[in-house]
């Protein structure tokens, strides 16, 4: 009862939508409303900045670490972390407080494995930095950061609930990206400092 009582806690804390909470306290706005019409960070960035746009990542962050050290201290094994870890990812992309329309969970991720991997996502984010820079593409970057991610941990010997959390949530990202990926194929996408 308990582990269900966290998980379902680490489902609804990764559904609140860190850019619509901040968007409507400070510009008194629907974030939805502008831009992509996500609730990511890459859109928080395109309308408000990037002061914005970092806290907005910060949130979304905090939702997938929060969860997964709280839970931990309580349950003491990699199989209840990745619950809760895919837990909040899924609240992340699914909240329940929109209707299930939500953000495509990378920032989400990367508080995730800040907690579960450290040793991963230093590697993750220069692979993330270096993409986007050949290329200029969020989208690209976090594409292919999500898809290096099990093959690093199983690099790094990290336990098998961890890569295979990481294997499922590489999936939803890539299905989340899907209109993403339409655009990097026509050659359509947005390129970083593009208005």
């Amino acid at each position: 009862m308990d582990i269900l009582l966290f998980t379902l806690a680490a489902y609804l804390l990764g559904a609140v939508p860190a850019s619509l909470v901040l968007a409507r306290l400070f510009a008194k706005e629907d974030i939805r409303a502008a831009g992509s019409g996500n609730i990511g960070a890459t859109n928080a960035v395109r309308i408000h900045g990037k002061k914005f746009g970092a806290l907005t990542f910060l949130g979304d962050m905090l939702k997938g670490f929060v969860p997964v050290w709280a839970g931990t201290l309580f349950f003491p094994d990699d199989r209840f972390a990745a619950l809760f870890g895919l837990a909040a990812f899924l609240g992340h992309l699914f909240p329940v407080y929109l209707k299930f329309r939500g953000g495509k969970g990378v920032a989400t991720a990367f508080g995730i494995f800040l907690y579960l991997a450290p040793a991963a996502l230093v590697i993750e984010i220069a692979v993330f930095v270096l993409i986007a820079f050949l290329w200029r593409y969020v989208s690209l970057a976090s594409l292919v950061a999500a898809a290096v991610m099990p093959f690093l941990l199983a690099l790094l010997s990290c336990s098998g609930p961890v890569i295979g959390l990481s294997v499922v949530m590489c999936a939803l990202i890539f299905i989340k990206h899907r209109a993403n990926l339409k655009r990097l194929l026509n050659g359509t996408e947005n390129r970083i400092g593009k208005k």
